[in-house]
C-alpha cells in the first residue's frame, strides 16, 4: 500500500517538476542573456575574460552588466546605464533594430519599441514593434498637437476678452447703420457672431472679478 501511494505522489511530482524546470528555463535565461548587445557581438563576450574594445583593459565576465563601469567605452555595460559611452541594442523584433545610449535604459522612457530597454524600471513598454511604429514618438506628437490647439483657444480668449474691453468693442457696436428689424446688430453676420461671442466673455470675465 506504501509503495502504491510513493508511486502515485512520484507520478505527479514528476510533470509538476518538468512544467516547472520549463517556465524556469525562460526566466533564467533572460536574467543572463547578453543585455543591450548586438547579435553578433554575442561570441565577443563569451569568453571568461573580456577586452574592452578600446583595448584600455579587460574585465572578468561576471562584471559585464554588474551596474558599474569598468571599460571607458561602455564595452562591459551596454545593458545599464552605468557607462555614459555605452550602447545599448534594441532588437526590435518586427521593427528596424536600433542603438541608443545606455542612460536611456531604465530611464522610465521606452525608447525601444520592443520595450526592453526598460526591463528593470517601474514602467511597464507595450511591445508595439508589430504596430509599425515608435509609440513614444506618436505620444509625443499627440501631446504636441493638443498643446498647440490649447495655446491657439487661449490667445482666442485673450483676443475676445481685449476686444470686449477696449476699443474695438465701442467700433463693433456702434455700427448700427446697417440694423432691420430681424436684424438690430446689423446686416453682417460676422458681425453678430463677434457681438454673441464678446458678451458671453464679458459675461465670464465680470464673474471672474466678482
Amino acid at each position: 500500500m506504501e509503495m502504491t501511494h510513493f508511486s502515485f505522489r512520484l507520478h505527479n511530482f514528476i510533470p509538476f517538476s518538468l512544467i516547472s524546470f520549463y517556465f524556469f528555463i525562460p526566466f533564467a535565461h533572460s536574467k543572463s542573456s547578453l543585455l543591450g548587445v548586438h547579435p553578433l557581438d554575442e561570441k565577443y563576450f563569451a569568453s571568461r575574460v573580456i577586452q574592452c574594445k578600446d583595448g584600455s583593459k579587460s574585465f572578468t565576465r561576471d562584471c559585464f552588466n554588474d551596474n558599474f563601469c569598468d571599460c571607458v567605452d561602455g564595452t562591459d555595460e551596454p545593458g545599464t546605464s552605468a557607462c555614459p559611452r555605452g550602447k545599448f541594442y534594441c532588437r526590435n523584433l518586427g521593427s528596424k533594430p536600433q542603438f541608443i545610449f545606455s542612460s536611456r535604459v531604465n530611464d522610465q522612457i521606452c525608447d525601444c519599441c520592443d520595450g526592453s530597454d526598460e526591463y528593470d524600471s517601474s514602467v511597464n513598454c507595450p511591445n508595439t514593434c508589430v504596430m509599425g511604429g515608435d509609440l513614444n514618438y506618436r505620444i509625443g506628437s499627440r501631446i504636441s498637437s493638443i498643446d498647440v490647439n490649447e495655446s491657439k483657444e487661449t490667445v482666442l480668449r485673450e483676443d475676445l476678452l481685449h476686444k470686449a474691453t477696449g476699443d474695438g468693442n465701442k467700433v463693433l457696436l456702434g455700427d448700427s447703420s446697417v440694423a432691420d428689424g430681424n436684424n438690430p446688430a446689423g446686416g453682417s453676420p460676422w458681425l453678430r457672431a463677434d457681438i454673441s461671442i464678446i458678451s458671453s466673455a464679458c459675461q465670464i470675465k465680470r464673474r471672474h472679478y466678482q
